[in-house]
């Protein structure tokens, strides 16, 4: 007969995935930061997409939603990363706005002033994901380092795309 384990078995499970305790912490807490600029950027674009006006309404409007339904998935696999490394993910926007480096806009913005404000956010972003190779690379994490490379290249192109649309 086999031994069903006990819930005190499973909460003295420790991860045991070959990047230590120390490692997976500060992963984690630049992960966390990551998911604060990523969750901040989502949701400037979502504001973005439903308020925008002017002559560039249609494009814009659809531009924006494309990127923030691209953002909200790939916040799912930042947490996600973040709880496969043994750490609570943020979850707050109290959290976020302690973690980001993306200051939120206040106020209302011209169409043009949005595309600035998005392409700040999206090069801060990219640049929040690439501060975190060091310790990545030390800890031989490939998941987080894949994870993170996608990533940077979704925003870099985003910024491109975006900063294309400001050029005359």
């Amino acid at each position: 007969m086999k031994k069903v384990s006990s819930s005190k078995d499973a909460k003295s499970m420790t991860i045991n995935i070959g990047i230590s305790e120390a490692d997976r912490k500060k992963i984690a807490d630049g992960l966390s930061k990551f998911l604060a600029d990523s969750y901040t950027l989502y949701l400037m674009t979502h504001n973005f997409h439903w308020n925008v006006t002017g002559p560039q309404f249609n494009t814009l409007h659809t531009m924006f939603m494309t990127q923030y339904t691209e953002q909200w998935a790939a916040l799912d696999m930042i947490a996600e990363r973040i709880r496969a490394l043994g750490h609570p993910a943020p979850g707050t926007y109290k959290e976020f706005v302690k973690l980001s480096s993306i200051k939120e806009v206040e106020g209302k913005s011209k169409a043009l002033e949005m595309v600035r404000h998005l392409v700040r956010a999206q090069e801060a972003t990219a640049k929040t994901a690439r501060s975190l190779f060091p310790i990545i690379e030390k800890a031989n994490d490939q998941p987080s380092a894949d994870l993170l490379t996608q990533r940077i290249d979704i925003h870099e192109k985003t910024a491109w795309m975006l900063r294309s649309m400001l050029e005359e």
